[in-house]
């Protein structure tokens, strides 16, 4: 659903059933493959948005962003249902993706104002860097449950790879603050969709030889510890 699983897909070996992997790219990217069309064919989308959104929201400068908020939302809305219904759970990450869409595209729309949504990458991410520093500084990892148990690593290589992922997290923070900040609205959709799927993409690749270190094998993933 979020950029976020990304990774978690190019790193999975995650033991126990799984869900079919084209339902989970529908439900993790088709949100963001619609926002990213909807912004940039917004008449695609106005007879289906058009009895929530006013005419003037329709007609001005920004139509392409309200259009493709609104398109989001109903697009998390429903993946989330999808995946709710195939896997009879909720993992952590969409849910709280979905929240967040919800809330600033919600705000959005009822303020005319594009920064909320635009800041929504931003929160969405700085939760995440914070999470996991600071269930490093409590001695309990987050990163597995993020992963929604995708694998099993030694305790140096969970730390390691927390360590990294929340000062990517930060980094993907800041650089949406400069993107939406100077950039124009299509710009920053790219950026959102497909530049920070680009960037997670590569950063989970390059993680791999560090997880090929600490990997635990079966039999020592069965007496490790339980952080799911």
């Amino acid at each position: 659903m979020d950029e976020m699983h990304v990774g978690a897909a190019v790193l999975k070996a995650k033991r126990g059933k799984l869900q079919s992997p084209w339902l989970k790219f529908g439900v993790e990217m088709g949100p963001l493959i619609l926002f990213f069309i909807a912004n940039a064919r917004p008449k695609l989308f106005e007879p289906a948005v058009a009895p929530f959104l006013p005419p003037p929201i329709l007609s001005g400068p920004n139509a392409g962003l309200f259009t493709a908020t609104l398109v989001l939302m109903a697009a998390v809305a429903v993946a989330l249902a999808v995946s709710f219904v195939s896997t009879r759970r909720l993992p952590a990450v969409p849910l709280m993706t979905a929240v967040l869409v919800l809330v600033f595209g919600g705000l959005t729309l009822y303020l005319q104002d594009a920064t909320f949504i635009k800041m929504k990458p931003t929160v969405l991410y700085a939760c995440f860097g914070v999470a996991l520093f600071g269930g490093l500084a409590m001695n309990r990892p987050v990163l597995p449950v993020i992963f929604d148990s995708a694998m099993a690593l030694t305790e140096r290589g969970w730390r390691l790879l927390t360590l990294r992922w929340g000062g990517f997290f930060f980094a993907l923070a800041l650089l949406n603050e400069i993107v939406w900040r100077t950039q124009s609205n299509d710009a920053w959709v790219a950026f959102k969709f497909p530049g920070i799927f680009i960037l997670i993409l590569l950063f989970s690749v390059a993680q791999v030889p560090l997880i090929a270190r600490h990997k635990l094998s079966d039999e020592e993933a069965e007496n490790a510890p339980d952080y799911y």
